[in-house]
């Protein structure tokens, strides 16, 4: 570590989930310019990456190309819009859990990143978790392990949890 705070660098925290590596992160260029957040995003060598924030917030900070970048590398993308401190409004949960979890499955490596990386993010990799089979109490303890900030708010909790 170079001394600067986990919270606002782009750090992968990755655990063991479904048969795979999840992980959980901060979007690409929050705090520093996106071409290097892009570079450490390439050297986790993910096989899909599930962005949980909206289209401004890439745009505001340089990371607006981000699905068309991992296109590029043939990384798997999938842009979930969420309003922070939100959870999903009529997202297709069968569909995302049913291209998620054969990754996993696979030892493919999953990660889901929002802003911050901690509210939105740890809502999907919670939910996912659960999806993979862990008991709910188990995986929250787990992924705080982790990340401490993940899941926000009682309604992503609850989301999370919904099965």
């Amino acid at each position: 570590m170079d001394g600067s705070d986990p919270m606002i660098e782009f750090v992968i925290h990755s655990l063991k989930a479904g048969g795979g590596e999840l992980a959980i992160a901060p979007m690409p260029g929050r705090t520093r310019h996106y071409g290097t957040d892009w570079q450490r995003l390439l050297a986790w060598r993910p096989d899909l990456v599930l962005t949980m924030t909206t289209q401004a917030e890439l745009d505001r900070k340089g990371a607006g190309s981000l699905g068309v970048d991992l296109g590029n590398k043939n990384i798997g993308w999938l842009h979930l819009p969420v309003v922070d401190f939100g959870v999903p409004d009529g997202l297709d949960w069968p569909g995302v859990r049913d291209q998620t979890l054969p990754v996993l499955g696979n030892g493919g490596r999953v990660l889901v990143h929002c802003f911050g990386g901690c509210g939105r993010s740890g809502m999907m990799v919670l939910r996912l978790m659960i999806a993979a089979g862990e008991e709910p109490e188990a995986a929250l303890v787990r992924l705080r392990k982790v990340r401490p900030c993940a899941v926000e708010t009682d309604a992503q909790m609850a989301w999370a949890r919904a099965g």
